[in-house]
Formats: C-alpha cells, structure tokens, sequence
C-alpha cells in the first residue's frame, strides 16, 4: 500500500525528471505515473451572463444563441460603455473559482474605490482546493469588478479594472 506523501513525493519526482512514465508494484498495490505527451489547454465553458430589462418591457437580448457574443455592455442608465484602454485589467492565472473575500462572513478585500498597491490582495481563486490569492500588480483605484463571488473564472479572465496611479 502507498501513503499518500510517497505518491506525491513520486509524482514530484517523475514531474521534474525526464521520466514519461513511472509504475511501482508494493504488496500488491500498483501505481502508475505517466507525463501526457503534449501539454493539452483546459477548457471551461464560460459561465452564463443574463440581462435583464426594466418591469415592464420586453428582454430581447437573449433569443439566439449567437446573442451573447454580439451583447453590448451597458451602464446602469442605459448607455453604452466605452472600453477605457488606460485601466488595467487583473485576470485570473488560473481555472477556478473566484471569491471576493477570505470567508463567507468577513468583508472583502476589495470594493468599488478601493485604493490598491501592487501587493494587495484583492481576491481569492480557488484551484482544486487550493486557495490562491490575487494581488493587483498595481498601484491605483478599483474601479469595476467584473465577476460575482463564487463564479467559476477561466485563465486570463478579466476579474477587476484599475484605474493605474
């Protein structure tokens, strides 16, 4: 039988050699490690984005499938948002899931105005249960946050626009 520490000690082991497969036999437990032969993406479905219409008038932004991709963002009166090219976006390093604070009761660690440095932290994306938290990169002002706490997060991913000091 093997311990759990020995497996991850052989799957280091093999993962920083020139191994491309590994297999032990040990009182009848078999384990076999094997490096893939290409290093293939991860691929996540984006998550839904719904919008809503005010009370009262109809929502037709949604019936087409190729209607997502073809949305306009817009602002809370309506207009249409123009992409400012001087924020900085903070995108996610990883597939996960996004959380604006350290636990489900405390405050976050950013909100709307909130004056950043390039180490804060200004979020956490959780990796197969790892939790990894995200700093600025910048010194500036939150200006929008882009995702809901407890969305799935894709690599690259906006989560945060700054504006840079």
């Amino acid at each position: 039988m093997f311990k759990l520490s020995e497996i991850k000690e052989l799957i280091k082991l093999v993962d920083q050699s020139s191994l491309q497969e590994l297999e032990i036999e040990n009182e009848g437990a078999r384990l076999s490690i094997r490096k893939p032969n290409k290093v293939e993406p991860l691929y996540v479905s984006a998550p839904v984005q719904h919008t809503y219409a005010p009370i009262g008038q109809p929502n037709y932004t949604n019936t087409a499938p190729a209607a997502a991709a073809l949305e306009v963002p817009v602002t809370a009166n309506g207009q249409a948002k123009q992409e400012d090219s001087s924020l900085h976006k903070i995108v996610s390093p990883m597939v996960g899931t996004f959380y604006q604070s350290a636990s489900p009761g405390s405050a976050p660690f950013v909100s709307v105005g909130s004056k950043v440095t390039d180490k804060s932290v200004v979020c956490i994306v959780e990796a197969m249960k790892l939790m990894n938290e995200i700093e600025a990169e910048v010194k500036g002002e939150i200006v929008e946050i882009l995702v809901e706490n407890g969305q799935l997060v894709e690599y690259g991913q906006p989560l945060f626009l700054v504006r840079p000091e």
